[in-house]
């Protein structure tokens, strides 16, 4: 994971051999590993680089990477699968090798096309003048533009900043494909005129006029000088998942799914739904997929491969290498319970586990009794509430992650769970939100960004303390590698939005929404939670949307993902339910969904009277 940026001059009285502090701060911090700036300079513009390397895999390589013919690249990614890297191989090296041998733009595209895992880009081409960059198909790495000075000035960054009494000048880049620029068309023209390549499914037509009319808006958004338009050889990315499945069941089968509200979300429910061969079998088959999935991202960071057989076995010392954003829900669960089967036995697991504090005292029953027909998990999740703790940090995440703790050391005693009470005061939410965490949400603006990104912010600084039967201690997570469920409420009908469509529009309701929901996920949340998690020196990791795992669940019909006739706590991400019981998990599997931002008890420390969608002032530097 990297922060990159790249400035470009078309006027010499703006060249700069330094980007500007705030900037070069926030980069750094993404980058703790190496720092590196280039200048390229053309009598008609100059291009300032500068990239700053979290150091995972491979000899650490450092970035922008020329070559002898001036072609400079700027990558913060992960290539998980479609180009091969050996264990000991850098995946940045490896891509600047594969790009300098492009022959043409076909080339180029193909490369972009193979790579499967998160990746944004800066590529200049020097012998044409192109400035190539975009972000991977689900936007799971951030990049941003800002144009300025009538033309003169334009810059693309992983993270950017703000200024005191000025408009957010910044915007993301969208994630529609790879754009390119010709730096010297644009210095003799004054115009920026952006050539888009965009994702395309190769039975799809129309595709540029498409993605041309899905831009307009952002284009409106845009300075005069600056437009976007389709590149003129109709070229394109190949699309890296399958089309989402829209087929609609039998009169029989959707009969099947009436009268279902009497039922109780308990795991001998799940137990009925798995003895059907075939459901089982799907079941099985989304359990393996999602295990490779998670197996890439926690085997692709370097180890301590050095240590005596005697070291191995103390490891009480040892230091976690992956940590999980943990709630004890469903989605993290699974994740838990999966990485823990590729981790080396030998080494911690962090479970981080945030909570803001509350005025009012905690009633763990308040929440207990939305569900007040599951006993059994009413029991197991009381066993979890600590007698000795600060009641007013008693959430429900709180709750439920303790509960899960018990669960995954059922799962497996032998592992070392590290389980991090992370405890966030409102003076402290208000200091940091103002000096750092501002900058990081930005461009979005919403107080829903606002929640979600102070949340996870402060669960993936890691700075909390470890809860253990005998013992409280601070604790600080040195892991590099963050584990986070985005992914599995957009495909499996997690949020109460979509029972809202499913009840109004039925199962076409209920598949647009979540083509919708997939569509819009760049934009909506993966930039965000990417500058906020590399904000630390960390890299973001979703399995949830690895490539693999969405074509399987794009293949499946809906009503195999999720069957919102079921009560909640069932219905809704019915097959990630199934999995869990498969996999051993017992009071999880039936936790309804809770947002970050009730269940952290952010959403309740400062204005309660605000709208999720609203614009939030506390945002914005005054």
């Amino acid at each position: 994971m990297c922060g990159i940026c790249c400035s470009v001059s078309f006027s010499a009285e703006h060249f700069s051999k330094d980007l500007k502090e705030d900037l070069l701060y926030n980069l750094k911090r993404r980058g703790p590993n190496s720092g590196k700036q280039l200048v390229k300079s053309d009598v008609d513009y100059q291009c300032l680089f500068s990239g700053h390397v979290l150091h995972l895999r491979g000899i650490l390589t450092v970035q922008p990477m020329e070559d002898e013919r001036g072609n400079v690249f700027l990558w913060n990614g992960e290539v998980f699968s479609g180009i091969k890297v050996e264990a000991e191989e850098n995946d940045t090296q490896i891509m600047f090798n594969k790009l300098c041998a492009s022959e043409n733009e076909s080339d180029i595209l193909s490369l972009f096309s193979e790579v499967q895992g998160p990746w944004s880009f800066i590529y200049y081409q020097a012998s044409s003048h192109y400035l190539w960059f975009g972000r991977d198909f689900f936007g799971r790495r951030s990049l941003l533009w800002h144009f300025s000075n009538m033309g003169k000035n334009f810059c693309l960054s992983s993270v950017g900043t703000q200024t005191s009494g000025v408009a957010n000048q910044w915007q993301e880049v969208p994630a529609s494909g790879i754009f390119k620029i010709d730096l010297k068309s644009t210095a003799i023209s004054g115009c920026v005129i952006l050539k888009l390549y965009p994702w395309k499914y190769i039975s799809e037509e129309n595709v540029m006029e498409k993605y041309v009319n899905s831009l307009t808006q952002i284009s409106a958004e845009l300075p005069t000088f600056v437009s976007v338009v389709a590149n003129e050889a109709r070229l394109y990315l190949e699309n890296p998942i399958v089309p989402l499945n829209m087929m609609l069941p039998e009169a029989e089968v959707e009969m099947q799914c009436k009268n279902n509200s009497s039922i109780s979300p308990t795991r001998d429910t799940f137990k009925v739904f798995l003895t059907d061969q075939h459901m089982k079998k799907v079941v099985q088959q989304f359990i393996d997929v999602l295990s490779i999935a998670v197996k890439r991202r926690v085997l692709y960071l370097a180890r301590d491969k050095n240590l005596a057989p005697k070291e191995v076995l103390q490891t009480s010392n040892r230091k976690a290498n992956v940590a999980i954003l943990f709630s004890g829900g469903i989605d993290s669960m699974v994740i838990a319970t999966l990485a823990d089967r590729h981790i080396p036995i030998d080494e911690p697991i962090d479970l981080l586990n945030v909570a803001f504090m509350t005025k009012e005292k905690n009633k763990p029953t308040s929440f207990q009794e939305e569900r007040s027909k599951t006993k059994y998990l009413c029991e197991v999740l009381s066993e979890g509430v600590s007698n000795n703790d600060d009641s007013s940090y008693n959430v429900p995440d709180r709750i439920t992650g303790r509960a899960g703790l018990k669960e995954l050391q059922t799962v497996n005693p032998s592992r070392i769970w590290n389980f991090i009470e992370i405890n966030v005061s409102l003076e402290e939410l208000q200091k940091l939100r103002r000096t750092q965490i501002c900058h990081l949400v930005q461009p979005l603006g919403t107080v829903l960004d606002d929640s979600i990104g102070c949340a996870v912010w402060f669960a993936s600084r890691g700075i909390g303390w470890l809860v253990t039967q005998d013992d409280v201690k601070s604790y600080q997570s040195s892991a590099k590698v963050i584990l986070t469920g985005i992914g599995a409420d957009e495909q499996l009908a997690g949020y109460s939005r979509h029972r809202i469509r499913f009840q109004t529009l039925g199962l076409e309701g209920l598949n647009k929404e979540i083509a919708m929901e997939l569509g819009r996920i760049s934009s909506r949340n993966l930039g965000r939670d990417d500058r906020v998690i590399g904000d630390h020196g960390k890299e973001a990791r979703f399995p949830f949307l690895d490539e693999n795992v969405v074509s399987f669940l794009n293949a499946l019909p809906i009503w195999e993902k999720a069957n919102l006739t079921l009560p909640r706590g069932i219905g809704e991400k019915l097959l990630l339910r199934l999995a869990a019981v498969e996999l051993g998990l017992t009071a999880s599997a039936v936790l309804p969904k809770r947002a970050m931002q009730f269940g952290s008890r952010i959403a309740k420390m400062e204005k309660n009277n605000e709208k999720a969608s609203d614009k939030c002032g506390r945002l914005h530097i005054s």
